[in-house]
């Protein structure tokens, strides 16, 4: 904290009693004081200094109280960016306007979400059947309908929302809506393809010019378990159908075809999931107490795999040290994760 300056009384009062310092220690008596000229007693200010603004500070205040006064609030129904000096064009899409290789992406309002929650869990439609219709990729699919099932069980429960805080931050963002006019329109690519990181190093694979190489036998080239792309993309029905229309089928035909395929694999997954968890409750104990629920499993503390850092060993995940970055250690993969 900064020495406090003392009052004008304090400082007026310490000055009558002692003058500049002479070559006594001791203050001289009041009639010698009113000796002294008046330009040898120390003055003090107590009026606080004027703030002093960087060139930064002040064209900013500048613009902001000029141009920039327009950006204070923002305008329902769009985007509020601020505006390249390079640039004609509004600016629509660019956070930055400097950086013209980022672009804000649209996000689905709340009447594309609970359009998305009424397919699925009024009407019944699959994740799959819904992402494929509307362009949205699976993911976000399942994760609109489950935010939307708290949300109505909040209202349910008559817990409050923030709902201005939503539309304020659905306002300055640019938004995606399914419209009858937009319906055809997609969201956002579904059947993008991660990169597995085994395809990412270069590979010399001598073969036949009479040879057919496919999808397939370039995953081979790499890892003898990587699958194909056509395999390992999240709609593998899309690619079956469109073959189907190659090959003469009429589309509602194909479309159908489509949506009984999807079914049966998420039928599939629901089985495989469930099987898993009741494989996971038959070998954990529950014991319940008046706080809390202690679970206890049958595990062999002997299993650590063949270098004792296997996954699904005692303590695996509690202090054990990653070598990636180590010297001398080999961080070719060698098997499929």
């Amino acid at each position: 904290m900064p020495p406090r300056i003392p009052g004008p009384s304090t400082v007026s009062s310490a000055l009558t009693r002692c003058t500049v310092p002479s070559a006594s220690s001791r203050c001289q008596p009041q009639q010698q004081q009113q000796q002294w000229p008046a330009q040898s007693i120390a003055s003090f200010s107590t009026t606080p200094a004027r703030p002093r603004f960087t060139k930064i500070r002040r064209v900013f205040r500048t613009w902001i109280n000029g141009p920039g006064s327009n950006f204070r609030k923002h305008i329902p129904g769009g985007t509020n960016y601020l505006q390249s000096p390079f640039d004609n064009e509004r600016n629509v899409d660019r956070p930055f306007p400097l950086n013209k290789h980022f672009k804000s992406e649209p996000v689905l309002d709340d009447r594309a979400r609970e359009f998305i929650w009424s397919k699925i869990m009024k009407d019944g439609e699959t994740v799959k059947a819904v992402s494929a219709e509307l362009g949205v990729d699976i993911r976000r699919v399942a994760a609109v309908v489950r935010l939307k099932e708290v949300e109505k069980d909040w209202v349910a429960k008559g817990k409050r929302l923030a709902t201005p805080y939503a539309k304020a931050v659905l306002g300055m963002l640019p938004t995606h809506t399914f419209t009858p006019e937009r319906r055809n329109e997609p969201f956002e690519p579904i059947n993008e393809l991660h990169v597995h990181p085994y395809t990412t190093k270069q590979i010399f694979w001598p073969t036949s010019e009479s040879r057919h190489f496919t999808r397939a036998d370039a995953a081979k080239a790499f890892h003898p378990n990587l699958l194909s792309a056509d395999e390992r993309v999240p709609h593998p029905e899309l690619i079956q159908m469109e073959k189907e229309l190659l090959q003469g089928r009429p589309l509602w035909d194909a479309s159908e075809r489509f949506k009984q395929a999807a079914m049966e694999s998420e039928r599939k997954a629901a089985n495989k999931q469930a099987a898993k968890a009741a494989l996971e409750e038959k070998y954990t104990t529950r014991v319940h107490s008046n706080r809390f629920e202690f679970r206890f499993k049958q595990i062999n503390s002997e299993n650590v795999g063949p270098k004792g850092r296997a996954r699904n060993a005692v303590g695996w995940r509690y202090g054990a040290p990653y070598y990636d970055r180590a010297k001398g250690e080999i961080k070719i993969p060698t098997s499929v994760p």
